[in-house]
């Protein structure tokens, strides 16, 4: 059952305050910093919920591209019925959930086989797929693509299990608060990065932009930035020498 949980007194005015939390029988629970998140993780909170999303590509271009498992830029679709498709033979009658949103941008999940039917769902968007059950050995032995009238709008790296997609969108009736963004280069090289937010039948506006060397980066927002529903999020990145980037950010969903 969910519980309500009431924000009261902080228990000391020192830089770092403990804050309380009480449920509806006014039992506490004492935390501060992450440990104030737990009872979101884990859904006894009604009406909020996190979100932490985190990607990966091995040769980022000169040119500002999202950070996913493709070789190219991300492509959004319109909404259509989405299919799973092998690389390798060895994969196909495997099962792969897909979660992203329907055609009125509300959340929606579907498992469908790789190499079977397509799905039943509409997706106007895909944010992640995880492999449920291998047809060859204990993972995916190759790529795995999850297809929108022909366009990989998701893709599982051999071995990975789940796709790599530092993107995402605001489900209808929520609102997005981003708590942190981070990245990181490999080896010695450099690379720009980007937050790009683009709010509904509107355009893609950079929100943060970072430059590294040889080292990767973490920020967290000491107030929220806030994104309406709908509204798509991504993480993009340049580099000069084609070098491999990850990014990753964490977001807690308000009911509206």
């Amino acid at each position: 059952m969910n519980k309500t949980y009431t924000k009261l007194t902080p228990a000391s005015t020192a830089p770092v305050q403990v804050v309380m939390l009480a449920d509806k029988d006014g039992n506490t629970i004492n935390s501060f910093g992450s440990a104030a998140n737990i009872p979101i993780a884990s859904g006894d909170v009604t009406g909020l919920s996190h979100i932490n999303k985190f990607g990966y590509r091995s040769s980022i271009p000169s040119t500002f591209q999202t950070i996913w498992d493709g070789t190219v830029d991300y492509s959004y679709q319109s909404a259509a019925v989405v299919s799973a498709v092998a690389d390798n033979l060895s994969d196909e009658n495997g099962t792969v959930s897909v979660e992203g949103l329907d055609e009125n941008y509300n959340f929606v999940s579907e498992t469908i086989t790789i190499g079977g039917s397509a799905s039943t769902s509409q997706f106007v968007r895909v944010f992640r797929a995880t492999l449920i059950t291998a047809n060859t050995g204990d993972t995916n032995v190759d790529e795995v693509r999850i297809k929108n009238t022909g366009t990989d709008v998701a893709i599982i790296t051999a071995g990975a299990g789940q796709t790599l997609m530092a993107l995402y969108t605001i489900p209808a009736g929520k609102t997005g608060y981003l708590l942190k963004v981070g990245g990181s280069i490999d080896a010695n090289n450099d690379a720009l990065f980007r937050l790009y937010a683009r709010p509904f039948n509107g355009s893609f506006n950079v929100k943060m932009q970072k430059g590294v060397f040889a080292a990767g980066f973490d920020y967290e927002y000491p107030v929220p930035l806030v994104f309406a529903e709908k509204t798509d999020l991504e993480i993009k990145a340049a580099s000069q020498n084609n070098v491999g980037a990850g990014a990753i950010f964490d977001l807690i969903l308000k009911d509206n």
